[in-house]
């Protein structure tokens, strides 16, 4: 699958289970670390974990395993690396804490 289509499958994953304002970030021209970064937000700790079991139950269905992933039992901002996209999942005041849309740029 390729980053572009991994990037989208995972967008539909989150927007099928209710994330809100989901963001695609293209880091490809900014750094060799991925070529995206997928942001969503969650209501709470349990649509977090349930958002990233979701992800993985279906990525792993079509052989897609996360290479790690961190923040689950604390469940604020949960990081799933694979490889060419990493996913960011944080609750509200988190997400805005940190402001990866800024530090990283452009939507796209």
């Amino acid at each position: 699958m390729s980053p572009k289509e991994l990037k989208d499958q995972i967008i539909q994953i989150l927007d099928d289970k209710n994330a809100q304002d989901i963001t695609a970030l293209d880091i490809a021209s900014k750094t060799t670390i991925a070529d995206y970064f997928i942001i969503a937000t969650a209501k709470n700790a349990a649509q977090i974990k349930a958002l990233v079991e979701a992800i993985e139950e279906n990525l792993e269905e079509k052989g897609v395993l996360a290479l790690r992933k961190e923040g689950v039992n604390d469940a604020r901002w949960v990081v799933i690396d694979y490889g060419s996209i990493f996913v960011h999942i944080f609750n509200a005041q988190t997400r805005e804490f940190y402001n990866l849309e800024k530090l990283w740029g452009e939507r796209s």
